[in-house]
């Protein structure tokens, strides 16, 4: 906790230091990311898409033999439906608004002289490799859903053919599957985080970058979960903001009126300067990866052990080097 604690207090000072370019261009990508997503839950809360969707998962849960009464798999198919709806809806802005906001972030972070802004020609070629990661990303995620639900699969039938199909036993089995699920996502989202953020630094994207992240984040991991957890609630805290303050004053009114569309603005600016300060913490974390493993191997000590026979007794000789030989 100390680390991530050190790492937030960098990321906000880098933020502060560089606030009046994070407040414009990079938020004002963001913006358009920013209002699609909040207005996402509200209009797939209503689409016609929702039921089936909905409808559609249910009935693979049932043919994959998931118990129709345990309330993971119905609260996991609604939220599941939500989720596939919320990408599709979002994903034209993530792909590009989204991306060229983290892009300027990057490259003003990897910039040598923070006091200088980066120009709209030097960070426009780091879109092309944000791109590329971010649709390895998608696949990374997808196969992190499927690889839970198959072994959710296999548990669920596992018990049932032991014969614990009581409600207890469903009851700690999904239990136990939400935590698994929850865990395997957890990890799938810093690792896919790290790696946008390597790719933007490295000017390289793909799965190269999702590897090096996963060999970057390895020690780190409760770090990288330390910083994603306040970022993520802050964003769920805004996003109910904006169902509280706006989408139920549209309810209530019939109708938008400009003080409502001035307050949903306010808020999703909110939403898209948290959107530039997760990608400044993905940033600084970064960083502090990479010095701490030139610190690692700057102390690191290689031996050489050389053994030698005189008269018919062997004599061990080590010898220690500073780094690597």
């Amino acid at each position: 906790m100390g680390k991530a604690g050190a790492v937030i207090r960098r990321s906000i000072f880098s933020f502060l230091q560089n606030y009046h370019y994070f407040t414009s261009t990079p938020a004002v990508l963001a913006f358009p990311f920013a209002v699609s997503t909040l207005l996402s839950q509200s209009l797939i809360s209503s689409s016609s898409l929702f039921p089936l969707v909905h409808g559609r998962l249910s009935s693979l849960f049932l043919a994959a033999g998931f118990p129709p009464s345990s309330e993971l798999f119905t609260v996991l198919g609604l939220k599941l439906s939500q989720t596939i709806l919320t990408f599709f809806f979002v994903c034209p802005f993530m792909f590009s608004f989204l991306l060229l906001a983290k892009a300027s972030v990057i490259k003003a972070i990897g910039h040598h002289k923070p006091a200088e802004q980066p120009s709209f020609s030097s960070w426009i070629p780091l879109f092309c490799p944000l791109l590329i990661t971010q649709l390895c990303n998608s696949l990374v995620i997808l196969a992190a859903n499927a690889t839970c639900f198959f072994l959710l699969v296999i548990f669920f039938n596992f018990f049932d053919v032991l014969g614990l199909s009581s409600p207890r036993s469903q009851l700690l089995l999904s239990a136990t599957g939400a935590v698994i699920y929850s865990i395997i996502l957890a990890n799938a989202y810093i690792t896919c985080n790290l790696a946008l953020v390597l790719a933007g630094m490295e000017k390289r994207g793909g799965f190269i970058s999702i590897l090096k992240a996963c060999v970057l984040i390895q020690g780190r991991t409760a770090t990288a979960l330390s910083l994603a957890v306040p970022i993520n609630m802050a964003l769920a805290a805004i996003e109910a903001l904006f169902q509280y303050r706006v989408v139920s004053a549209y309810n209530r009114a019939k109708g938008p009126d400009s003080a409502m569309l001035l307050e949903g603005m306010l808020i999703g600016y909110l939403y898209a300067l948290l959107a530039v300060l997760d990608t400044v913490i993905g940033c600084v974390f970064w960083k502090n990866c990479k010095t701490d493993i030139q610190t690692d191997q700057e102390e690191t000590y290689a031996h050489r052990i050389e053994i030698r026979e005189i008269d018919g007794n062997f004599f061990a000789k080590t010898e220690a080097f500073n780094g690597l030989p």
